[in-house]
């Protein structure tokens, strides 16, 4: 019988949420739709903030938004060691979002450094969620720039 109760208490407290909703998941406060991108620059960083703005594309919405997206990533390097290895690297990424209708420019920047590792295929896996996180931080920042400025 406790076994039984103990059972019942704990799915009632998985199945009863906490009340979390993700921040951008309603996009009700979103007056505009995003018509038309035109992507220049990165194309990895370009490809990941299509499927990040592709999210605001709403046919019933009057607004219509243009936007040129251009993107510059970067890979530095900062240190290396006795032998001329490099031991870190400085990854930038900016984007440029002009917004056209009303001519609007947007610039966002992100930095992380990043250690070197010795196999290339999680490096470059590193570095590929690195660019991910970039664009959706980019994305965030462009769309909660927009809500705030309409």
């Amino acid at each position: 019988m406790p076994k039984k109760k103990i059972i019942i208490f704990s799915l009632i407290l998985l199945l009863a949420n906490c009340g979390f909703t993700p921040v951008y998941l309603n996009n009700s406060k979103v007056n505009f739709s995003i018509e038309k991108v035109n992507y220049k620059g990165d194309r990895e960083l370009n490809n990941f903030l299509k499927l990040n703005l592709n999210r605001y594309k709403n046919v019933n919405k009057d607004n219509k938004i243009f936007i040129e997206v251009n993107t510059k990533y970067e890979k530095i390097v900062l240190s290396k060691d006795g032998t001329g290895k490099t031991t870190s690297y400085q990854l930038i990424a900016e984007v440029v979002f002009l917004i056209k209708p009303n001519n609007k420019k947007i610039i966002v920047t992100e930095k992380k450094i990043m250690d070197s590792m010795d196999d290339n295929f999680e490096e470059n896996r590193y570095e590929r969620s690195a660019k991910q996180s970039f664009a959706s931080l980019m994305s965030s920042k462009h769309i909660s720039e927009l809500i705030i400025s309409k």
